[in-house]
Formats: structure tokens, C-alpha cells, sequence
């Protein structure tokens, strides 16, 4: 049936396994299929902006300057674009339901990296957790409140564990109106932001445009003097920025197996995501090197970090009530996306047991068919926010940046490498024509960004190599990811003594095909009857 039937190696045994999982999986295919484009599209800009963008940038800003904020942003999202592209090509091409990246991977790679890859993602879940309880509690700590910060964070976490666990019949609802909030928020922020440029605040007797460009500076050096400090600054953060978008392509490939007509609705996903991200990030992360300057002391990093750039950029130009407002509302996308958070590591676990992967004991669901198990596990890991009582916010909030953005880039080298696997194969079969959907630059983009987040990945805590600045705690955090994979990984390897990789002959790029190439050849078009329709369609 293709070539992954040739030869009788441990690899080429491992997809029949895979095979099976496309039949079962098969059987309901048109049943739960029931996302539209715009839901996707809401999912995996709904991930993607968050705490990163409404907390993390303000730590970006303090460390390097406006200007380094605002290009490693821009060059961040050159690298989602690959990566959302060649996830997209994948997941077009075999939408079916129930695929998970490190399915791809041990179909197209090899079983011992799917292993590692599916150990990597819930390790980087459950510490968006922690990361989302931290930045929860130093966003409330803007009120002053008389209660132990370690209160909130409690209330936080549990508030997270009872809807994972107790109302997760709610859990989409809930993350549709929290959703909302953060777009009607951030639209909301950038008008408010031009506003601000243009010196429309109530304390404001000029127009202040890039005045803070100029002083105190577009560039604050980094690490070094001169154009080497301000090279540094750019590149710390280039590699900072990531932590806003861990995660946010692999939800539209998630969403594939449960999006009605995929192989229409998930290429227009995957086209008009970076469009819009680049929308929010790219204006957003201008203004805020407009609206607060990189030396004030409340930036996350200053010596008072206690709130967002845009909460200090609306307190400064003297709007009332407002900064209480957005605060609050950057806190509800702190608790949502902790949310989110907890239950995708949980049903990575979950998956994880089911394929014998992970303890069975992960296999567990109460009666409403909730994995409480894996539920309880990842949360569990989310109590490190704890570590905030006897350190300062920013602090433990910046290890969980560190550790989970280098989990993300990791994730998304395995994700380069088996789609260029992937095309190898195809190019092999002589099927690369075949493909539905295909993007510009491939594979030459997917080799270039391979390499640019290598070295990201290998040189994101390159400040800790400096004598004066080095430090145990952030040098781990910055780099135990790394080991941590590749014991997973080489561990495997050992157990299972498979081949290093997949010969390209025997990879399937076959099973699935015929029946995706069937559902999609009964998917019709919706016509548009009227100019409101072909709005809507175009919208959707």
C-alpha cells in the first residue's frame, strides 16, 4: 500500500500501529467535526495572545529598549510563519481525527523522538501553568492587596483544577468569552494606544509620538557597551519574544481532526493567523515602546515590577478607572490561559497513557469521562508558582519564561525536521504534487529557520555565560530543558533499540490518503448569494 510496507524493520512494524489508530479514528470521522475556520483561527490566536504580550513584554521592554521589542517580535513572527506553514501542509494533506504533532513525528521520523517530542510538550504545559499563576499573582499585585500574595495564586490554581476537573462541559464556553475579552482588550489597547501617540491623554500637552525613542532611548545595551550591547539587546529579545507564541501554531494542527472541510478551512487558518498576529503583536509591541519608557521601575525586571506596559501607560497619561479596568482584564487572560494550559497538558498525558507511553494509572477518567489523573499530574507541576513567596515575582516569572519557551523551540525543531522528512518522502513517491496545500520558500525556509532556532535555542541564556552576571537558578532554568529531552529521547532509543530514523523508502506518506482525499472531494463550497455573504465567507 506505499512504501512504508517495504522491509520488516522495527520501524516500518511501529506504523502499522499507526494505521490502526487512523481506522479507529476513522469510523467517527464525520461525527465530531464540527470547528469552522474562524473557530481555528480563534483558537490559535486565542493562544497565542496573552500574558506574553500583556506581562512579558514589559520585562522585554525593561531589558533591551522599544526598538530591540519591537524587532524581535517582527523577526519572532517570521518564525511562527514557518512553522504554522509546514504544520499547516501536514495536517492538510492527512487531516484526520485524533492527530497530534508527535503522530506525524513517529510516522515520518522516528518513534523514539515522538516519544520524547509528546514528554516535551506536556513538560511545556505544565509549566505555562506555573508561568500563567506567577503572572496572575504579580498582576493583582498592582492593587496592593492586604492578603499574601500566595493567597491569590492558591485561589488562582484552584479556581483552574475545578474547571478541568468539575465543569469541563463548560470549558469551551468559558475559553470563548475569555477569548473575547483579550481581542475586545487588545483592540481596545491599540486604539487607545494611537490615541496616546498623537498626545490625546487628559495629562498629556504634546503629541508625544516616538519621544521615548529619544530618551530615554530606542536601545537599552545589553550585557555590553556600543553596537555589540545594543546586537545583544536585539537578540535577548529575539529569543524572549518566543514565549509568547510556545504552543499557538500546533492548535490549529491539534484542531484539524475536528474542523468541518479541513482541507479548505485549515489552509485559510494557517494564511490568515500570521496576518492577524501580525496585526496585534507587530502594532502593539510599536506602542508600547511609545507609551512607557524602558526605565521605569514598574516594568516586570524594574525594582517595583508590579504591572503590565499598557496598565503604566494609561496610569501615566492620567485616564481614571481605566488601568483598573485593563488590569483586570489582562488577569482574566492570565487565569484563561492557565486554564487552556492545564487542559491540553493533561490530555497530552492522557494520550501519552493510552499509547503505553506514559503510566497507565494516566489512563484513569471519572464518570464524566475527565482524565482527572493527568489532570491532578500537570497542575501538580504548576505549584512551583510557589517559589514566588520567597522570590520576587519577576524572578520566578522569568524561569518559567525561560523553561518553557526553550520546551517550545525545541518542539518546533522536531516539528522542521519531520516535515522535511515529510517532503523527502513525498518527493520520493513522486507525490509532492499531490499535496493540497503548499507554501512558499519550502523547503529552503524550513532548512533556514531549522538553523536560526537552533542557535536560539543553544544561545538563550547566553547572558549567564558572563562572569558578573552568572547565576545557578537562571542558568538552569535557561538550559534544563535541553538534557531533559535528550534523556527522553536517547533513553527511548536504548529501550527500544530502533534505527536512528526512518529510512525515506519506508516512510507512509500513503495510509489515510484515499479517505481524506474522499471526504474532501464531498465537501462543497458554500456560494456566496449576496455582497453580506461573500463578506462573512471572506471573514470566516
Amino acid at each position: 500500500m506505499g512504501a512504508s510496507k517495504e522491509g520488516g524493520s522495527p520501524d516500518v512494524e511501529s506504523h502499522h500501529e499507526g494505521e490502526t489508530e487512523f481506522n479507529l479514528a476513522a469510523e467517527h470521522d464525520q461525527l465530531e467535526r464540527g470547528l469552522k475556520s474562524r473557530h481555528i483561527q480563534f483558537l490559535a490566536l486565542g493562544g497565542a495572545i496573552g500574558t506574553g504580550l500583556f506581562v512579558g513584554s514589559g520585562a522585554i521592554l525593561a531589558d533591551t529598549g522599544p526598538a530591540p521589542l519591537f524587532m524581535g517580535y517582527l523577526t519572532m513572527m517570521m518564525v511562527v510563519w514557518c512553522v504554522m506553514n509546514v504544520l499547516a501542509e501536514m495536517v492538510t494533506y492527512l487531516p484526520m481525527r485524533g492527530i497530534t504533532v508527535p503522530y506525524f513525528v513517529n510516522r515520518y521520523v522516528d518513534s523514539s523522538l515522538a516519544f520524547a517530542a509528546g514528554w516535551n510538550y506536556w513538560y511545556a504545559y505544565a509549566m505555562l501553568v506555573g508561568a500563567e499563576a506567577v503572572a496572575a499573582g504579580i498582576i493583582i499585585d498592582y492593587w496592593n492587596p492586604p492578603v499574601n500574595i500566595a493567597v491569590w495564586m492558591a485561589i488562582v490554581l484552584l479556581v483552574m483544577l475545578l474547571l478541568n476537573i468539575l465543569a469541563v462541559s463548560l470549558f469551551g464556553e468559558a475559553e470563548f468569552w475569555f477569548a473575547s475579552i483579550k481581542f475586545i482588550t487588545i483592540m481596545g489597547l491599540i486604539i487607545l494606544g494611537i490615541v496616546i501617540f498623537f498626545g490625546g491623554g487628559p495629562n498629556q500637552t504634546r503629541v508625544r509620538g516616538f519621544a521615548y525613542y529619544k530618551d530615554p532611548g530606542a536601545f537599552n545595551p545589553y550585557m555590553a557597551d556600543g553596537n555589540t550591547g545594543k546586537f545583544l539587546a536585539y537578540w535577548h529579545a529575539f529569543a524572549q519574544a518566543g514565549f509568547a507564541f510556545i504552543t499557538s501554531p500546533e492548535l490549529i494542527a491539534t484542531a484539524a481532526g475536528e474542523t468541518v472541510a479541513p482541507r479548505r478551512n485549515i489552509p485559510k487558518a494557517a494564511r490568515r493567523f500570521i496576518f492577524r498576529l501580525a496585526i496585534f503583536y507587530g502594532i502593539s509591541s510599536l506602542l508600547i515602546g511609545t507609551m512607557v519608557p524602558y526605565d521605569n521601575d514598574s516594568l516586570l525586571g524594574g525594582s517595583d515590577a508590579s504591572a503590565s506596559p499598557f496598565v503604566l501607560g494609561i496610569q501615566a497619561v492620567g485616564i481614571p478607572v481605566l488601568n483598573h479596568i485593563i488590569n483586570g482584564a489582562v488577569l482574566t487572560s492570565a487565569w484563561s490561559a492557565g486554564n487552556s494550559f492545564l487542559y491540553s497538558g493533561s490530555r497530552i498525558l492522557y494520550s501519552l497513557a493510552l499509547k503505553g507511553q506514559a503510566p497507565a494509572i494516566f489512563r484513569r477518567t471519572n464518570r464524566t469521562g475527565v482524565p482527572y489523573v493527568a489532570v491532578l499530574a500537570t497542575w501538580s507541576i504548576g505549584l512551583l508558582a510557589f517559589l514566588n513567596v520567597s522570590n520576587s515575582g519577576a524572578t520566578v516569572f522569568q524561569w518559567f519564561v525561560n523553561i518553557s519557551t526553550i520546551s517550545g523551540y525545541i518542539a518546533w525543531i522536531v516539528v522542521l525536521i519531520t516535515y522535511i522528512r515529510f517532503r523527502k518522502a513525498m518527493v520520493f513517491q513522486g507525490m509532492l504534487d499531490q499535496l493540497p496545500f503548499r507554501t512558499p520558500l519550502q523547503p529552503y525556509a524550513s532548512y533556514f529557520i531549522l538553523g536560526l532556532i537552533s542557535l536560539l535555542t543553544l544561545t538563550n541564556g547566553f547572558q549567564h555565560f558572563i562572569p558578573s552576571n552568572w547565576n545557578v537558578q537562571n542558568f538552569l532554568a535557561s538550559y534544563i530543558t535541553i538534557p531533559i529531552f535528550l534523556v527522553l529521547y536517547l533513553g527511548h532509543k536504548a529501550f527500544t533499540r530502533t534505527k536512528f530514523a526512518i529510512p525515506v523508502k519506508n516512510i507512509d506518506v500513503i495510509t489515510g490518503k484515499q479517505e481524506m482525499d474522499s471526504m474532501a472531494a464531498r465537501d462543497q463550497k458554500p456560494v456566496a448569494k449576496n455582497w453580506v455573504q461573500k463578506f462573512w465567507y471572506w471573514l470566516a
